[in-house]
């Protein structure tokens, strides 16, 4: 099934949009991070890692969910299908990855993160909750921009379909 252009355009502008949104939460908790490593102020740290929890648990949940939903929804309505492309299947590998990180990772880290806060041993173990942050961030902010790059380069081709020996019998 192909959607007529109007359709078309409506979804890929709602893609976008929800791959904006969880563009902009990566570079937000990248500035939260920064903010809460480059202070030595309690309060300040509890108030950053408070929102990067609430964004993990809220924004980042939905644009991922509904990327992932609208991105497939595109696949399969356009000509591009979900398994004709290596440029195709290598979005969805790294969306994947994205997946897991948006889902799961970021949503653990950022909790530990504000249990590690409010307790006494905070400074000591502090740059052990940051790393695991910035890497996650880092990780992110990476994939999403080399899967917009894919998505506008489009390198790699068309699959090439195999044979079955029964296709030529008929």
């Amino acid at each position: 099934m192909n959607l007529s252009i109007k359709p078309r355009r409506w979804l890929l502008i709602f893609h976008l949009l929800f791959c904006a949104i969880m563009f902009g939460n990566m570079v937000t908790f990248l500035l939260l991070s920064i903010a809460a490593s480059s202070t030595e102020d309690s309060n300040l740290m509890e108030a950053c890692y408070q929102i990067m929890h609430l964004l993990s648990e809220t924004s980042v949940r939905a644009s991922t969910f509904a990327t992932i939903i609208t991105g497939v929804l595109l696949s399969v309505w356009t000509k591009w299908g979900l398994f004709k492309y290596y440029w195709i299947l290598a979005k969805e590998g790294l969306t994947l990855l994205l997946f897991g990180l948006n889902v799961w990772a970021m949503e653990a880290w950022t909790n530990r993160a504000l249990t590690k806060v409010t307790s006494t041993t905070f400074p000591t173990t502090s740059a052990i909750v940051q790393l695991d942050l910035w890497v996650g961030i880092i990780l992110q902010l990476f994939t999403l921009i080399l899967i917009f790059a894919i998505s506008v380069f489009k390198p790699w081709g068309r699959r090439r379909q195999k044979h079955s020996k029964y296709q030529y019998m008929n």
